[in-house]
């Protein structure tokens, strides 16, 4: 834990050492005019897909078709000493397995809602007092494969809902760091069958000698500590731009030096107007969930997960009084 921690706090400080006031080439499309604007408003769509089809092929391989949409919006308010950012976030694709025979069902390659707000006072030059709040879940139910009948999440299973009062250094609409020592973190599990579990964090059911329920697995469990996220936004080269975020979370209630880790990365290559591609990284480590290796032990474990997409991209901007 300890060098994973060294290894988020070298990589966000290279970064950070790099960075600069101006804005990626994907947000200087649309300029406004000499007038101040208050509402700044934009949403990124984009489509991938991939289909893949063997026949003779000598290295083996399965016909399959992919396809992942996502929608990326954000609504940024500001006025004299008020600043007020929106942001939402939504992914979900799936591959099938389209051999003649085959009766597996499709699988989940991406799945997640992700909205965040930020509403900060202005106390002095790039220093906000700020409240923020975030809400985080999945549209439909995830499985361990190759055994698809064992459900291991679903919709608000897990749900995750975040509140945090602190200060925001707020260098440009680029970088930021938000730091806190009031934040909540509560973890929904609305489904029994896995709250029973004990599935993420939460209290597991307990169980007489024959297996019976004698106390149901609780569906909430909330966290009292302290908060960082820091953002960053950077222009690699033309047509290249790099979005990262990493959140930290210490439950003072219980074991505060096991901090939960939660970072991505996101490089759009812009092709044309119309056609991108994009790579992004995600780790997340919570000490409170227990995963399952391949070897069948179970306890925490670092998670990761990396998506490379090539397709259709629309962006739009607007700005109003």
């Amino acid at each position: 834990m300890k060098s994973l921690l060294i290894f988020c706090t070298f990589l966000f400080g290279y970064i950070s050492s790099a960075q600069t006031d101006s804005l990626p080439v994907a947000d200087t499309l649309i300029k406004s005019d000499s007038i101040p604007k208050k509402w700044k408003l934009k949403a990124i769509y984009g489509l991938n897909g991939t289909q893949t089809s063997f026949v003779n092929w000598n290295a083996g391989g399965r016909n399959n078709v992919s396809l992942l949409g996502s929608i990326s919006a954000s609504a940024n308010y500001e006025k004299k000493t008020l600043k007020w950012t929106n942001d939402f976030s939504l992914a979900l694709g799936g591959l099938q397995y389209i051999e003649k025979g085959s009766k597996e069902g499709m699988q989940k390659t991406d799945d997640r809602i992700d909205i965040a707000s930020n509403l900060g006072y202005k106390l002095k030059e790039h220093f906000y007092f700020s409240v923020i709040g975030g809400f985080k879940t999945q549209m439909l139910d995830g499985f361990t494969y190759p055994n698809d009948s064992v459900r291991v999440s679903t919709f608000l299973a897990p749900g995750y809902v975040s509140s945090a009062l602190g200060i925001d250094y707020i260098k440009s609409d680029n970088f930021s760091i938000f730091t806190s020592p009031f934040a909540m973190k509560l973890t929904i599990v609305n489904d029994q069958v896995l709250a029973n579990a004990g599935s993420f964090g939460v209290t597991a059911a307990t169980y007489d000698g024959l297996g019976n329920v004698l106390k149901q697995g609780e569906r909430l469990r909330g966290e009292f500590g302290a908060y960082v996220k820091m953002k960053y936004n950077f222009t690699i080269a033309k047509n290249i731009d790099l979005k990262s975020k990493l959140e930290l979370f210490s439950n003072y209630l219980n074991n505060p030096q096991n901090i939960d880790v939660n970072a991505e990365a996101l490089f759009n290559f812009k092709v044309n107007e119309w056609f991108s591609a994009s790579l992004q990284w995600t780790l997340i480590y919570d000490d409170d969930i227990d995963i399952r290796d391949a070897d069948g032990n179970i306890g925490p474990r670092t998670q990761f997960k990396s998506v490379l997409g090539l397709g259709i991209s629309y962006k739009m901007m607007n700005f109003k009084d």
